[in-house]
């Protein structure tokens, strides 16, 4: 009696395997079907829907570490993602880890949502390691999330040998005066981000200093939200002297006038 051969994914003809594409949802498609053969990544290289994926949100979807490996490898084989939003995911730094990694290999993603996650400064670093490295990246959303200082100091020194980035939403870090001096040490060497978000970050006068006498080198940066800070008259004088020498739009604390 001849044994029957039981269909699978390696034997099935093309066009079966485009039909069980077509019943798969973006993130299965983009992060389920890679790698499990050469076959099936042949057959997925020819697939419409997987030629023209550009854009995948899965935002406020609660994405683990497991998870985030998975998206992670399919971000370092993918040519066609071009915007990835992981927003509100609960991804902490070693979820941040496995993204970052596969930045480094990937070429085509320009920009990454990461906001309200769990990313601290252990996450900020891999990003930065990642950022040092990407030459696609060019807007990076790390809004609400706990760098804190030490995190600003790996992103910042990113940026001073990053090329490509030119937005950076950095709201609500807790990077303070500290994390605030780390950036304008940046802002100094960097000639391509043109906005930076430090928005509710607990920068003082101090800080708004050392912003200040940043911008006064600096000529490309063309927006900084400085909005929800604790800088006072002091600051807002430093940071008028700045729009003497600079012409960059600012966000600040409602109450404090900029005269210049």
């Amino acid at each position: 009696m001849t044994d029957k051969i039981k269909p699978s994914l390696l034997t099935l003809p093309v066009e079966l395997v485009y039909r069980i594409l077509d019943n798969l949802d973006d993130i299965r498609l983009l992060c389920s079907m890679q790698n499990v053969c050469i076959r099936i990544n042949t057959i997925l290289d020819t697939y419409h829907r997987y030629q023209t994926l550009t854009k995948l949100d899965i935002s406020n979807d609660i994405i683990d570490d497991q998870l985030a490996k998975y998206i992670a490898n399919a971000i370092r084989r993918n040519k066609t993602l071009a915007i990835l939003s992981l927003g509100g995911s609960e991804i902490g730094d070693e979820g941040a880890q496995y993204i970052a990694n596969s930045l480094q290999e990937n070429n085509t993603l320009n920009s990454l949502n990461l906001y309200r996650n769990q990313i601290g400064e252990q996450g900020a670093q891999h990003l930065g390691n990642a950022l040092q490295q990407n030459k696609a990246l060019t807007i990076l959303f790390l809004l609400q999330n706990q760098i804190g200082p030490q995190g600003a100091k790996y992103l910042a020194n990113a940026l001073q040998q990053n090329e490509t980035l030119t937005t950076l939403y950095l709201y609500y870090n807790q990077i303070g005066d500290q994390g605030a001096k780390h950036f304008a040490n940046a802002l100094q060497q960097n000639k391509t981000l043109i906005t930076l978000d430090l928005g509710d970050n607990e920068i003082g006068d101090q800080g708004a200093q050392y912003i200040a006498n940043a911008l006064q080198q600096n000529k490309t940066l063309t927006t900084l939200d400085l909005g929800t800070n604790q800088i006072g008259d002091q600051g807002a004088q430093h940071l008028a002297k700045a729009l003497q020498e600079n012409n960059v739009t600012f966000y600040l604390p409602h109450s404090i006038p900029i005269a210049y």
